[in-house]
């Protein structure tokens, strides 16, 4: 399983390490942003994993754009 798929560490260490990774400047918004991101990533690995997905196809004949 490719490392991006593997379980994830406990929300706390990796939300210190986002924190450590900003810099100094970084305003709250900034802070939220880079959360908010993390958690649609997150989300998005769940529904890969759990098989939650659509092919390019289905999704182009869904919308009409094929």
């Amino acid at each position: 399983m490719p490392s991006a798929l593997k379980k994830r560490r406990s929300v706390k260490a990796d939300a210190l390490k986002l924190v450590r990774s900003m810099p100094d400047s970084s305003s709250w918004d900034d802070l939220m942003y880079r959360i908010y991101v993390r958690q649609k990533i997150e989300a998005g690995l769940d529904d890969l994993r759990a098989g939650r997905t659509h092919s390019h196809e289905a999704i182009r004949r869904e919308f009409a754009l094929s």
